[in-house]
This record gives C-alpha cells, sequence and structure tokens, in this order.
C-alpha cells in the first residue's frame, strides 16, 4: 500500500497515575514463589519491565480512548466538527454491543455527522486502522479522521493474578499465564487527515506492508472471565519464533518497497528479549530503537504509537526523519509502515 496525501496531524497519549511495579505484582504472587522455590525478581529479569500504569478500578476502554481524543484535540490545529471519520481501534472494549466508538464519541464530542466503527486486531488495531483512514483520505472520501485506542489491563492481571494463587499450578503450568503479568494500561490518539490541512511541515503516512500467518492463531488467546474479568492464555516462547519469523517475511517485502534507510524504529512493545531477537533477525541497528515497556510494559494496541509519540517528546525522531512502524500482533499479523515525520 502507498499514500500520496495523508499525514499525521498529531497525536497525544493520556497515561493512568497508578503505577504498578514488577516487584509489587512479585509481593502478591509471594505465596506462588514460595511454593514453587521461584526466584524473585525473575519478572523484570526476564522481560525488563519494571513497572506498568493501570487505570482505577471501574474504568471503561472508552472512558481512556475518549481522554486520549480530547488531548489529542487540544493539540490539534483541526477542530472536532472536521472528523469525519472516527475509530476505536483497542483489544478492550466496553461490552460486545454497540461499538465502543459509540461511548468515546459522545465523550469526546465529535459530530454526528461522523462515520463511526470499532477495529479490532489485536495488538495491531491501531495501525490497521490508520490504513483504513488513509484509504479514504487518498480516495477522496473524506479528509479528516481520528484514530483512538484505550487499552484497560487491569482485568487481566487482576484474574491472573487470582489465577496463580488460587490454583495449585506446578512450574510448567504457570508459563502460559506468564505474559498477562506484562500487561499494562494506557489510551493514544491520532489526528489523521489529508495533507492540505496540515499546519507546517506534514508529517507524511508513507505507505506499508502487511502479512498474516494464521496458522499460529492458537498461540495467544484471550477471552471473558465471568463479570468485569479477562482471561489470556499464551505459549512466549513460540510465539516469539513465529512472530519474528513473521516479521522477517514482511520486513523483506517492506524493505524492497519503501527503502531500508530509516532513521529510527519503533516495534511492538513486549520486552527486552521479543526487541532482542526482532531485530537481529531483521539484521537492524537496535541503536535506532525506541523503546517504553520498560516503564508502561505492553499495552496493547497503545504501545507502538504511544512509544511513537514518547520519541518525539524526547526528540529522537525529528522533522524530516523517516520512522519505521514495525507492529506484530497475535492472530498472527504483521503491519510495518513508514512515516515521513
Amino acid at each position: 500500500m502507498k499514500f500520496e496525501h495523508v499525514c499525521i496531524e498529531s497525536l497525544a497519549v493520556a497515561l493512568p497515575e497508578e503505577i504498578w511495579t514488577s516487584a509489587r505484582i512479585e509481593d502478591q504472587l509471594r505465596p506462588l514463589y514460595e511454593r514453587l522455590k521461584l526466584p524473585a525478581g525473575r519478572l523484570e529479569l526476564m522481560t525488563g519491565i519494571r513497572e506498568r500504569r493501570m487505570w482505577p478500578a471501574g474504568t471503561r476502554p472508552s472512558d481512556a480512548s475518549a481522554a486520549a481524543g480530547r488531548a489529542v484535540l487540544a493539540k490539534s490545529a483541526l477542530r472536532a466538527e472536521q472528523v469525519e471519520l472516527f475509530i476505536h481501534a483497542a483489544v478492550s472494549r466496553d461490552m460486545l454491543e454497540p461499538a465502543t466508538a459509540s461511548f468515546a464519541h459522545r465523550k469526546i464530542g465529535l459530530p454526528a455527522t461522523a462515520q463511526i466503527f470499532d477495529v479490532s486486531n489485536a495488538c495491531l488495531g491501531l495501525l490497521n486502522s490508520l490504513t483504513v483512514a488513509a484509504g479514504l483520505i487518498e480516495s477522496g472520501q473524506i479528509r479528516c479522521a481520528m484514530v483512538v485506542a484505550g487499552e484497560n489491563g487491569r482485568p487481566l492481571v487482576e484474574q491472573t493474578l487470582r489465577t496463580l494463587l488460587d490454583r495449585p499450578l506446578t512450574r510448567n503450568e504457570i508459563k502460559p499465564y506468564f505474559a498477562n503479568l506484562t500487561i499494562g494500561s494506557g489510551a493514544v490518539g491520532v489526528m489523521v487527515c489529508h495533507r492540505s490541512l496540515a499546519a507546517g511541515r506534514p508529517h507524511r503516512l508513507l505507505g506499508g506492508v502487511a502479512r498474516a500467518a494464521t496458522r499460529f492463531s492458537e498461540l495467544c488467546q484471550g477471552d471473558t472471565h465471568g463479570a468485569d474479568a479477562l482471561a489470556m492464555q499464551t505459549d512466549s516462547e513460540q510465539l516469539l519464533v513465529a512472530g519474528v519469523g513473521l516479521a522477517q517475511e514482511t520486513w523483506r517485502e517492506f524493505a524492497a518497497e519503501q527503502g531500508d534507510e530509516f532513521a529510527r524504529f519503533i516495534c511492538h512493545q513486549v520486552g527486552s528479549t521479543h526487541r532482542r531477537k526482532l531485530y537481529e533477525t531483521l539484521g537492524l541497528d537496535l541503536a535506532r530503537d525506541f523503546s517504553t515497556f520498560e516503564t508502561l510494559g505492553n499495552t496493547g494496541s497503545v504501545a507502538l504509537p504511544a512509544t511513537l509519540a514518547a520519541a518525539v517528546e524526547a526528540g529522537a525522531v525529528r522533522d524530516g526523519d523517516r520512522v519505521g512502524l514495525l507492529g506484530i500482533g497475535s492472530g498472527l499479523n504483521c503491519l510495518m509502515l513508514a512515516l515521513e515525520w
């Protein structure tokens, strides 16, 4: 896919104030650690994640998405009434029906003329939504879109803690739950528009490549677990191998289409092992990476765009830089996009 007239006009992040350290989580799991003789500190050691954030109990994904939507409007030179398309793109949803976008749309105060819907594709939802919005802008059907994602990891982490403490699991049986403890919460909002609407230097979305390997769809599966609870099980070792393999296939075509010269790479935020293996396999310079998993954990569809926002804020991404967005999500799916910031 290639785009000529699409840009990211503004980008904003909304983060919870409540911080859960890896040490705090392990302290709650002390009975399990003592029973299985597990060394304290293994969670941070194996993932590189020191802490993650959580929304207050009872927060809805639409609340988080709305906070990010209001934040991006505050930064944007565009007005709410110019938004013609609104997408809620998170894994987390308020309920099955109606679309969570309906609740967030009302809370932000967007116009009734905007088309609204949810896009769900594990950790790739927001990147997929950017391409949907870009296609509509490129074809002339709309000129401005807002894409938001609000991820609430608290119900999953709390349910995982209950499961690990209540069931007499063995060392081998706790492995599918380990990835759950890396999950955090956050929200992001993006204004996407025709370049003619952008004031100053446009941050152009150039295009990208998508690939799927659905034979691996059973490696990570999550679902509801009773009222206000979530459950997920992941074969982390096999998911890493399969995900990096799919990324390697996608990168070959992406580099052929967009070139391989990028000032900065932003990848989906899983942890230190995943990052190291990904960059080694693709033959990319790890010094060009920018990460947030150390303090935010894995925030699902929010992780990559929130890290891009952090890189811009830190001055790690400057005007004119070519940035490669390397997205990988359960399913398995891979989407790589090129930006000219």
